[in-house]
């Protein structure tokens, strides 16, 4: 396996951690609809949570979390529309964006609770 995708395997499985410690309860993980994906998706506090990860080893040329552009952001809508009408699920619902850089050993995480709404054009 490439080492790009070691480093997102591995940042995905200390996300899931990160959200499990936080309360979160955690439905699918890698969910794919076609060919867009949900990294993880939850319930909280009443809420379905469409959590997108990103995952760097440095962020010498831009944040994690700064690699969620506009066509992304329409991709992970329609994934998880398609998600919702497939589960027939009656929620709000959350985007959110964990933001991960590998320090060593550690990981520093940021999450973005509410990242970004639903483009009206997503579909």
């Amino acid at each position: 396996m490439a080492l790009h995708n070691e480093l997102g395997k591995s940042g995905e499985a200390a996300a899931q951690d990160f959200l499990r410690q936080k309360g979160y309860q955690l439905l699918d993980c890698n969910w794919h609809s076609g060919h867009k994906e949900l990294d993880i998706v939850a319930l909280f506090e009443n809420n379905l949570i469409v959590a997108e990860v990103k995952t760097r080893s440095d962020s010498q040329y831009e944040e994690p979390w700064q690699a969620v552009d506009n066509k992304k952001i329409r991709r992970i809508v329609q994934a998880a529309h398609h998600y919702i009408k497939m589960h027939q699920i009656d929620l709000p619902v959350r985007f959110d964006i964990l933001s991960l850089l590998r320090l060593g050993e550690l990981w520093e995480i940021e999450h973005f609770e509410d990242a970004f709404r639903a483009p009206m054009q997503a579909f």
